[in-house]
């Protein structure tokens, strides 16, 4: 039995995310917005379903340049992990590198023959998925 994990592409404005079931099977949960860099709302909504649903174990994408390089957004990703750990201690956070998940969620969708919005919805929830299952194999899950 595979000990169950929320995955998160964090964004600007949206928070993709993603869980595990008790099989190891990923299932994208939502795209969860909010205004621009108004990260407090995005961590409070993590720490509410954590709780809702008994989760302890997080995976965070870490976005980093090609190159390996940490960015902008990575030093957010960061405090954010940080900022949830303030608040709950007891949380079990990996960080994952996600370069080009976001390019192989666009390709997911293009796949599938989504439109414009549909994708625009659906792309964080989707990265978000690719982060957790990308941590879990590489775990041995």
């Amino acid at each position: 039995m595979v000990k169950k994990h929320l995955g998160l592409d964090l964004g600007i404005k949206t928070l993709g995310i993603a869980y595990n079931d008790s099989l190891g099977f990923v299932h994208g949960l939502e795209s969860f917005r909010f205004d621009k860099n108004q990260y407090i709302v995005a961590r409070k909504h993590v720490l509410e379903l954590c709780e809702k649903m008994s989760i302890n174990d997080l995976v965070i994408g870490l976005p980093l340049h090609l190159s390996g390089k940490k960015s902008e957004m990575s030093d957010i990703c960061l405090r954010f992990r940080d900022d949830l750990l303030k608040e709950k201690p007891s949380l079990n956070i990996e960080m994952m590198d996600e370069r080009l998940t976001s390019v192989t969620a666009n390709k997911s969708i293009s796949e599938r023959g989504m439109n414009h919005q549909k994708r625009k919805e659906n792309v964080d929830r989707i990265a978000a998925c690719i982060i957790l299952d990308t941590y879990l194999k590489m775990k041995g899950y």
